[in-house]
């Protein structure tokens, strides 16, 4: 399918009610804000356990399923035109790894199944940026960069790995999944929050005295839920788009929310080989008590190289065109302010 054919076919076909999972969740809230803003019928599939603060006000339908629950599934998506599977198990560290496997990839399975029984016209699959192949340089990843399955650190890469593969191999025979590949988003709503959040929160807590020479590719939350939506509109099935935005060191990261706070920059930096040791303690006390590790060591291990990645196949292909990251940083610095979760004031 050409890249005309392929826009005519989404502008001209049913595209106006869609199915989000993870709706609830950080990016997965700000792609139904930005479907109903383009004037689609959301229905979202959540938990009866879930949260649903971040879709108040959101003229939104919510069924309750689980992706582990095929029948919740086929009734979630009867009569929907697309899915956006954002739903995911986020963590570096869990004290019983196959949840990360039977959550990420058995239910990928589960709902491209009921999608492709239902003849959902298009699915969006979230990814992640750490299903790329990173390079030991600060050259910047592309989606041609595959990693060594082998070498992947930690279950929750190895899950989402092989989670992607099952939506490659379902778009290999002939259903239209898009992949999208979002790198570390940043902005209001992070309610975990994620890995890049706290870092966010230890700056701003005063948690953070020094730091590691390691960086990210930062993009504004909003800036993803905007690619979700070119992926629906121009993506081409089987293929990947990395979305992010601008690829940052972690110090250029905390001096960036030094001049947004005005509280002192670290100046201090670990060696890796430090980090190391604390996140491997951790993890094991943690698999110990059962509490999650303040430093897990599949974090440090993510750290140990510069994390940078290019957007431009999906500014291409999808005219992706994401902005600076300092206006979300103070979003998300705001945010995490107005739910108590840090104070700007405390001495």
């Amino acid at each position: 399918m050409d890249e005309h054919t392929d826009t005519e076919y989404l502008t001209s076909g049913p595209m106006s009610n869609a199915l989000v999972t993870g709706g609830t969740g950080f990016v997965g809230s700000h792609v139904v804000r930005r479907l109903c803003a383009e004037g689609l019928t959301v229905r979202v599939l959540a938990r009866r356990t879930s949260p649903l603060r971040l879709l108040e006000s959101l003229p939104v339908e919510v069924v309750f399923g689980d992706l582990l629950d095929p029948e919740s599934l086929r009734k979630a998506v009867t009569g929907c035109d697309s899915v956006f599977h954002v739903a995911a198990d986020y963590r570096l560290w869990a004290r019983h790894p196959q949840e990360l496997y039977r959550n990420n990839v058995e239910g990928t399975e589960n709902i491209l199944a009921a999608a492709r029984t239902a003849g959902v016209n298009r699915v969006v699959y979230t990814s992640t940026v750490g299903t790329i192949g990173f390079h030991r340089s600060e050259t910047a990843a592309t989606e041609e960069d595959f990693p060594d399955p082998q070498g992947l650190s930690g279950h929750y890469k190895r899950s989402k790995f092989l989670a992607e593969q099952v939506a490659l191999r379902f778009a290999r025979e002939g259903f239209p999944v898009v992949i999208v590949n979002p790198t570390a988003p940043v902005g209001e709503g992070d309610r975990r929050p994620t890995d890049t959040g706290k870092l966010i929160l230890d700056f701003l807590n005063r948690n953070m005295p020094a730091y590691l020479d390691t960086g990210l590719n930062l993009v504004d939350v909003r800036d993803v839920a905007e690619g979700h939506l070119l992926a629906l509109q121009r993506g081409q099935p089987g293929e990947r788009y990395i979305l992010g935005g601008q690829n940052l060191s972690l110090k250029q990261i905390l001096d960036t929310l030094a001049g947004i706070t005005g509280l002192p920059s670290p100046r201090f930096r670990i060696p890796y080989t430090v980090a190391w040791c604390a996140g491997a303690v951790n993890t094991v006390l943690a698999q110990c008590t059962g509490r999650p590790p303040r430093v897990p060591l599949e974090g440090v291990r993510m750290a140990r190289y510069k994390m940078y990645a290019s957007s431009a196949k999906a500014g291409r292909e999808l005219g992706y065109q994401p902005g600076p990251v300092e206006g979300a940083l103070k979003r998300a610095v705001q945010w995490f302010c107005e739910q108590g979760m840090a104070r700007l004031d405390r001495k």
